[in-house]
């Protein structure tokens, strides 16, 4: 299976519903629009901040080859671009959603000027055949994604949007209550962080359902019956509930 979900996905664009599709403001505790940083602008990257921005956050997006290639995104959405280094300054919520192979290559101390109690969304996947070769530490010590992720960069994150398909973000958003409303399953260690990511992913217009842990979250990893589901919430938890541990051929070095 390609890697089309997680950090990549299908074709970005706008969408039917892009930025004329608004919600009620998820906002932080204060009922604040919430700054957030977006490191990673591929096709998740892009359509996050073409549906945060839509929503009235103040969104900050950087790539790996500089803020000067980011100039249509910005000019469309109004995110302002920024170097990588730069993009979790100030921030509550912080995205990551680059390939796992070029997670150990963004910026030491990338998170170090981010808000107290800042939240981390992980979109990532482990695609060895495809994409990020052999990563030891998830083929030899069984770890999940997520927690790779989390010792590469030195803080907490939630897992979130890594088996949704790039373009569903803009054009499936639906409101609470509607019955074509998808739901995300969402894990993470940290229970405050973790409230935080589902507020605003169900503010993009998007149910959640608690996936447990980052140790759990090989549940919603490549191959798993919830990768790629487009169903509600029963359906969902349905789906991590059948999940087995071993990871599938397709998805090991």
């Amino acid at each position: 299976m390609p890697p089309r979900r997680g950090c990549a996905g299908s074709r970005p664009g706008r969408g039917r519903h892009g930025r004329d599709h608004r919600s009620p403001r998820t906002t932080d505790s204060e009922g604040q629009a919430m700054k957030i940083g977006i490191i990673g602008a591929g096709n998740i990257g892009g359509n996050l901040t073409r549906r945060l921005t839509a929503l009235g956050h103040e969104v900050s997006v950087a790539n790996s080859r500089g803020p000067h290639t980011l100039t249509a995104l910005a000019e469309e959405t109004g995110a302002t671009p920024v170097a990588a280094a730069e993009a979790a300054r100030g921030a509550e919520v912080v995205v990551v959603t680059v390939p796992l192979k070029a997670v150990p290559d963004l910026p030491s101390g990338l998170l170090d000027g981010a808000a107290p109690g800042a939240a981390v969304i992980d979109t990532g996947n482990y695609y060895p055949r495809q994409r990020d070769g052999r990563i030891d530490a998830i083929e030899d010590e069984g770890l999940t994604e997520s927690r790779w992720t989390e010792r590469q960069i030195g803080h907490p994150v939630v897992k979130v949007f890594n088996g949704t398909y790039a373009q569903d973000i803009v054009d499936r958003p639906r409101p609470a209550g509607d019955p074509g409303r998808m739901a995300l399953p969402v894990a993470g260690d940290d229970e405050d962080a973790k409230r935080r990511v589902r507020d605003l992913v169900e503010e993009m217009g998007f149910d959640t359902v608690d996936a447990g842990g980052i140790d759990d979250s090989w549940r919603q990893q490549p191959g798993t019956p919830v990768y790629g589901l487009r169903a509600g919430t029963e359906e969902v938890a349905a789906a991590l509930a059948e999940a087995s541990p071993e990871r599938p051929a397709d998805f090991r070095a």
